[in-house]
């Protein structure tokens, strides 16, 4: 752990002007890193009220989520974890499967004294957060999963044939050799492709992603987090099989230029509860293209109406 430490305190030191976060977290929050028994979560926490998780996805961290954690603190206690290997969370070299993960977020809880949540996701996050809601139903209250399938739910298989998620196969030593260096290019092709207007998703918070995922390791786990997605599958398809269905109130959100309703089809197959929502004028980065309108649809959802 030592050694990851001073690794990235010598890899801030040469990119630090590119981390200044584009959107910053009110003042409010505090930062703590959370010993979990295998890795370290990075984890951000303000506000006081009933808790609620905010979940992030590929190409982005938990900083993603600035807006909606400051709308959410003024009647919550907001808590917004990096997922494993990604923005400042320890890089450990393995344990990116989903269920895994879903035990880093129950050791974050356990460390701050935390049993029932809301549970907000979004993309990779989804995966992490329907893992957690299957192994411990009883502690979430109200799950929204955004703009990301989960694998072996539902017409997983089909969505695997999308060209457009040829990065869902693209890892391993070479590919790393690949893109050492080239983070910046490599993400860019997400953040554009993925965009119903490109442009919304700003300069400042490309070169503060691409920063980030420039820090040892950081390409590495993320190529993992996609590697694991068989394991999932495996994981999650087990867990159906058993007649097991999630019962709390679920909101399927997609953007409108991307997974749009198709959210919800995936979800019915694995839900008993779920509500369908869009976020208009949007592709994948919801936070970015239209982060009103997200935060006003699960806001809406968190408190029943």
């Amino acid at each position: 752990m030592r050694s990851f430490v001073t690794g990235v305190l010598g890899a801030l030191a040469a990119i630090w002007p590119a981390l200044a976060q584009p959107q910053p977290f009110p003042s409010g929050f505090r930062v703590q890193d959370i010993q979990t028994p295998a890795v370290t979560i990075h984890t951000r926490i303000g506000g006081s009220g009933p808790p609620i998780v905010l979940l992030h996805g590929y190409g982005e961290t938990g900083d993603m989520w600035a807006l909606m954690a400051a709308d959410l603190a003024r009647d919550h206690q907001v808590i917004v974890p990096d997922l494993r290997g990604l923005g400042l969370s320890s890089k450990p070299p393995g344990g990116f499967d989903k269920k895994t993960q879903a035990g880093d977020l129950a050791g974050v809880l356990a460390a701050l004294g935390i049993g029932e949540i809301d549970l907000v996701a979004h993309d990779i996050g989804n995966m992490v957060a329907f893992q957690f809601a299957a192994q411990h139903p009883d502690r979430v209250r109200r799950l929204v999963l955004i703009d990301a399938p989960v694998p072996g739910v539902g017409p997983w298989e089909e969505i695997l044939k999308n060209p457009l998620l040829w990065h869902f196969r693209f890892g391993g030593p070479d590919m790393e050799r690949l893109v050492a260096g080239r983070e910046r290019i490599y993400l860019d092709r997400f953040w554009n492709e993925f965009s119903a207007d490109p442009a919304k998703f700003g300069e400042a918070a490309r070169a503060h992603y691409a920063a980030l995922y420039a820090l040892p390791g950081a390409m590495h786990s993320g190529f993992e987090q996609f590697a694991a997605f068989d394991q999932d599958a495996v994981d999650n398809r087990a867990w159906l099989a058993t007649g097991a269905r999630l019962r709390m109130p679920l909101l399927a959100l997609g953007g409108e230029r991307s997974f749009g309703a198709t959210m919800a089809e995936v979800m019915r197959a694995a839900a008993v509860d779920v509500r369908e929502g869009i976020v208009p004028t949007s592709g994948h980065w919801i936070m970015e293209e239209n982060p009103q309108a997200t935060i006003g649809l699960v806001r809406s959802f968190l408190e029943g109406r």
